[in-house]
């Protein structure tokens, strides 16, 4: 995949230490507030958390399903020189995503965790055999995070949501399945071309 084999079970493990670690960015105006409580969504189950101490709800970027997947798919683009590629998959993905997403009361933007995952898989494979582990990685986070994310900002204000993480809760189980999904793709790949192992994945 273009990352030494050392790393990649640390980067996923960061990943998902990181998932709770919300940055916060803006606060919306003041709004009702949903009491903390269980949201269930196509069969998960997610915590509202006590939201009585924010007069609004919190945009905040989560780094284990944001700062960390962007920062190492931007890494795996130029390591990889995939950059229409990316474009196409990344493009693909972010409308099926878009597509999926819904806005949950008093929970934020969620979608279903395995439609990231196996939509990257088919289109990572379509759009480049040999590259296909590093695409499915690129394309599934960032197509995640802006098809379920950013274009549907606008559709925070009002959900009544104590925090709205970018990347976090519903849209890191995904981005999570995918980063594990590009690993095993990785494996596949090179014992499919019958190399021997090697130091990177």
């Amino acid at each position: 995949m273009g990352v030494d084999r050392r790393y990649i079970f640390f980067l996923l493990l960061l990943s998902f230490l990181g998932s709770y670690v919300n940055i916060p960015v803006v606060q919306l105006p003041p709004e009702k507030l949903l009491t903390p409580g269980i949201v269930d969504f196509f069969g998960m189950q997610y915590v509202i958390p006590d939201g009585a101490k924010r007069p609004g709800t919190v945009i905040a970027v989560n780094l284990g399903g944001a700062v960390i997947p962007v920062i190492l798919s931007i890494y795996l683009i130029v390591r990889n020189r995939l950059y229409l590629r990316s474009v196409l998959a990344v493009g693909i993905v972010t409308v099926a995503v878009h597509l999926m997403a819904y806005p949950v009361p008093g929970f934020g933007i969620a979608e279903p965790m395995f439609i990231p995952p196996l939509v990257t898989a088919i289109v990572a494979l379509a759009v480049s055999r040999d590259h296909a582990a590093p695409l499915a990685y690129i394309a599934g986070s960032l197509g995640t995070l802006i098809g379920a994310d950013l274009l549907n900002l606008h559709r925070i204000q009002g959900l009544g949501a104590p925090v709205a993480s970018i990347g976090g809760a519903g849209k890191f189980d995904g981005i999570f399945l995918t980063g594990l999904i590009a690993v095993l793709l990785a494996g596949f790949m090179s014992r499919k071309r019958g190399r021997s192992p090697g130091s990177t994945s």
